[in-house]
């Protein structure tokens, strides 16, 4: 098992150096082929009183500044990985979320750095990682700010027994298998013989794939941030989670362990939903 077509997302206002050499170290570390993709869509026109505020010219102008980013950022993708490893370049106008998650099609695996700087939260120029977690159907790497390339020695699994918890261990097989320490944790005040149960098994299946791993369980915190906080604390590599188990508004109103993970820049989170 193996991921064998890597999507890579580009920020068009991002740094773009770290992350392509990260996509490249997992190409070659996976003998995969690499998709480069960015996009940015030109918001659509306001009306105001008096008028509408971005003329046909203006937009048609934000347009060709997006085209010319984009072919800049395939320069710089081609530069980096073009000689090294299998790539395909797609770049678009057009809404960066939706686009990428179009390309999960051809994706056994999406990796993306934080949405940061000015753009961060711009739905027309970054990408919102909630939304691509939620929809895209695949496993979404989340690399930590700057990241070039992925040691892979100690991985923490954030274990609750449902749907999407399942679904990342299995997603994320090819990496655990790398890894030399697996630690599987539950967040559970009062672990019963059910939730000792349920590590057990998912320790059993990671020994199926060649995994030794241990279970731990750990006290749970009110701001949902305990998996993080384990992870920071143990000088994890990578962190690897099921996202919104419960609805994405509720974590939004109340946080929660996929919001605090999300937000987590210094982490390489990989999350299925």
């Amino acid at each position: 098992m193996g991921y064998k077509s890597i999507v890579l997302n580009l920020d068009i206002d991002g740094i773009v150096a770290p992350v392509v050499k990260l996509g490249v170290d997992l190409a070659q570390r996976f003998d995969a082929r690499l998709v480069g993709l960015s996009a940015a869509d030109v918001p659509p026109p306001v009306v105001m009183e008096g008028g509408v505020a971005f003329e046909g010219e203006s937009m048609m102008r934000q347009r060709k500044n997006i085209e010319r980013r984009i072919e800049d950022l395939r320069a710089e993708f081609e530069g980096f990985a073009g000689a090294t490893v299998d790539t395909e370049w797609r770049g678009a106008v057009g809404n960066p979320t939706r686009l990428l998650i179009d390309a999960a099609r051809v994706a056994d695996l999406i990796v993306t750095a934080s949405p940061e700087g000015a753009s961060s939260g711009n739905v027309h120029r970054s990408t919102d990682l909630g939304n691509l977690i939620l929809q895209a159907g695949r496993p979404v790497l989340v690399a930590s700010t700057n990241q070039e390339n992925f040691r892979i020695n100690k991985v923490i699994v954030g274990w609750k027994d449902t749907r999407e918890a399942r679904r990342a261990v299995v997603d994320s097989m090819p990496f655990l298998q790398m890894a030399q320490e697996v630690r599987v944790i539950t967040i559970d005040n009062d672990a019963t013989d059910e939730a000792w149960n349920s590590l057990d098994d998912v320790v059993a299946l990671l020994s199926f794939h060649g995994v030794k791993a241990m279970a731990d369980v750990f006290q749970e915190k009110s701001d949902g941030g305990t998996i993080a906080d384990v992870a920071n604390a143990m000088h994890a590599d990578l962190v690897i989670s099921g996202a919104y188990g419960h609805s994405r508004f509720r974590e939004w109103i109340f946080g929660g362990a996929t919001r605090s993970l999300v937000e987590n820049d210094r982490l390489n989170r990989v999350m299925s939903n």
